[in-house]
């Protein structure tokens, strides 16, 4: 009697038994590790000419993985950190398989030790405050969906929130009361406090009181009632950019995502003086590392104003010194 392929058992229970039951993995880890194994199984199928229903354990190999690394990149143009996420989601299965099927620890070996791809550090890009102010100023906010986009927008600038956890905030998540504040929810279920300006406040309490929610329902939704996505602000957001770069048309040059007010919130808090362990909370970074590259971002522009100052501000007379023809006689002096 031909063997039966465990592949099938073992994916099943890595998502229903590992995922959810053991690791308590959140509903968009799950999403995201399903969307990897649908691309990766068709990958497979396809360069092996078979439908994905005939794949065995054997055919996912350690050079099935690089071959569809290199795939996710060059023809399907995703960027480096995706094609690492995409990477992280196969190295969890096999180290899950190892751990049942003794039989294919070679295997899983050799794909646990694929190696993730180092990706170039940009410069940190955010928006200034003469932007920011431009685009909040674009929605129209006469109409509901405008009053709603710009009580958004301004909610992820006070906040710093990423904008699933902007979408997710119910009424009750709010204190209205003084001292005003929201709770959010972050990656890794992780949940933060973060205070509200009282500008903030009133455009939740004006938006709330135009289109009434429960207290268990999602407060920025679209005119049907169902909560926005994502990829909705971020369409409505390109519009309003567009429209505020004839205002301040350094926003031209600008890939501005609700992201980029996430950036902003945490560069101008630096720039006000706020201590790095503050922000970090704030934003809800679990390294101070990820928090002081806005520190460095801050340091930057810092920089910049320096090199803008005139020559009266300068000293008129260089350094003693630089007077010496010799460093070690001025070293001598000392």
């Amino acid at each position: 009697m031909k063997p039966v392929d465990p592949f099938p058992r073992l994916l099943h229970a890595f998502f229903y038994e590992w995922m959810v039951q053991q690791r308590n993995a959140s509903v968009h880890t799950v999403r995201s590790y399903r969307d990897t194994w649908r691309l990766f199984l068709r990958f497979v199928a396809q360069h092996r000419k078979r439908t994905v229903a005939q794949l065995v354990l054997p055919d996912l190999t350690a050079s099935e993985v690089s071959a569809f690394l290199h795939h996710t990149e060059q023809e399907r143009g995703d960027t480096i950190g995706t094609r690492n996420c995409r990477l992280a989601a196969l190295r969890s299965f096999f180290g899950f398989v190892a751990g049942r099927e003794p039989t294919a620890i070679a295997q899983c070996t050799e794909v646990l030790h694929v190696p993730t791809k180092r990706a170039p550090i940009r410069a940190l890009s955010y928006l200034e405050p003469d932007e920011v102010k431009a685009i909040l100023a674009q929605p129209d906010r006469s109409t509901i969906e405008g009053q709603r986009d710009h009580a958004l927008l301004a909610f992820l600038y006070n906040t710093g929130a990423r904008i699933q956890e902007a979408l997710n905030v119910c009424p009750r998540a709010i204190r209205f009361d003084s001292p005003a504040c929201v709770r959010l929810y972050g990656k890794g279920r992780k949940e933060r406090v973060c205070p509200l300006w009282p500008e903030t406040v009133s455009l939740l309490r004006s938006l709330l009181r135009r289109r009434p929610r429960a207290d268990d329902e999602a407060i920025f939704v679209n005119r049907y009632g169902v909560p926005l996505g994502a990829s909705g602000v971020r369409f409505k957001l390109a519009d309003y950019v567009q429209a505020a770069a004839g205002i301040v048309p350094s926003l031209k040059s600008k890939d501005v995502t609700p992201h980029s007010f996430r950036h902003a919130t945490a560069v101008h808090l630096v720039a006000a003086g706020v201590d790095i362990t503050v922000i970090r909370s704030w934003l809800g970074h679990v390294s101070l590392d990820t928090t002081n590259h806005y520190a460095q971002a801050n340091l930057e522009t810092k920089r910049k104003a320096l090199e803008r100052l005139d020559d009266s501000s300068r000293p008129s007379k260089p350094p003693s010194w630089k007077h010496d023809k010799s460093v070690l006689a001025w070293l001598d002096t000392l």
